[in-house]
């Protein structure tokens, strides 16, 4: 079995107009809100092993305030190619992944995430920004994510839900 946490990036600001999509920062609520579902991985004793995470910067913002509240001392790798595209492929690079992590923690963007999901569950969800989760694969490898994959939601966080 593995784990798979999939998380939406925080709140990202529109303030500056000129910048390109993949250069947004996070806003104020998105840098409040992202230590939050940190704090939580630890609590839930959720700690991934390995976060995987779009180069965008809201979501590389989000994966370091993430990583820090949760006392994360695994590894990262931030890539492009997790950035604005169809589920099939998060897939592929989701089974790039070693063997050695028993835990992923995949920060992503929508409407990709939501329909991952949708694809692993059977089931549409909502992910609101910053919202994560908790999934239990049938699988021993990551390479199994790219066949026909079921996954079991076991938990489903938002932050407005967090105390």
């Amino acid at each position: 079995m593995k784990t798979l946490l999939l998380m939406r990036h925080a709140k990202s600001s529109w303030k500056d107009e000129s910048l390109d999509d993949h250069d947004r920062p996070l806003n104020k609520r998105g840098k409040r809100e992202s230590p939050r579902i940190g704090e939580l991985l630890r609590d839930q004793q959720l700690v991934p092993d390995f976060i995987l995470c779009s180069s965008a910067r809201r979501a590389r913002k989000t994966a370091e305030s993430v990583a820090f509240a949760a006392g994360f001392r695994g590894e990262t790798r931030i890539t492009s190619e997790l950035y604005m595209i169809p589920p099939a492929r998060m897939l592929e690079i989701l089974a790039e992944t070693s063997d050695s992590f028993s835990s992923v923690l995949l920060i992503a963007h929508n409407p990709s995430l939501e329909e991952l999901f949708e694809q692993l569950t059977g089931h549409s969800q909502a992910f609101s920004t910053a919202s994560i989760a908790q999934l239990e694969l049938r699988i021993d490898s990551w390479k199994g994510a790219v066949t026909k994959l079921s996954a079991t939601l076991i938990e489903f966080w938002q932050p407005r839900g967090l105390n």
